[in-house]
C-alpha cells in the first residue's frame, strides 16, 4: 500500500530548507480533518518523510499539509511547503 516514498520540506522566506519534523507530519496523518479518505493511505516514517499509496495526488496532499500546519501554528505565513516524490535511488540512500 506504502510504495511511494514523499520528502516533506519547509521552506523560509531566505530559501532556507529543512525537513518536516516527523510530529508535524503525524500530527496531519492522525488528525486529516481534510474529508478526503485517500490520506489514509499516508504513513509518517521520519523527519521529512512520509510514505503513501499511488491514489495519493501530491498537488493536493501539499495544500492540505501547508493548510493544516498554518492552523496549527507551524508554518510561518512566509513559510512554503513542498512535498516531491523520492526516486528509488534517493529514496534508498
Amino acid at each position: 500500500m506504502f510504495v511511494r516514498r514523499l520528502s516533506i520540506i519547509r521552506m523560509d522566506a531566505d530559501g532556507m530548507e529543512s525537513p518536516c519534523p516527523i510530529h508535524w507530519i503525524d500530527n496531519f496523518a492522525m488528525r486529516n480533518f481534510t474529508n478526503y479518505a485517500v490520506f489514509d493511505d499516508t504513513l509518517p516514517v521520519g523527519d521529512g518523510l512520509l510514505e503513501a499509496g499511488h491514489r495519493v495526488p501530491l498537488e493536493r496532499l501539499q495544500d492540505a499539509m501547508e493548510d493544516w500546519f498554518r492552523r496549527k501554528g507551524y508554518l510561518k505565513p512566509t513559510d512554503r511547503l513542498m512535498v516531491t516524490e523520492l526516486t528509488r535511488r534517493s529514496a534508498e540512500g
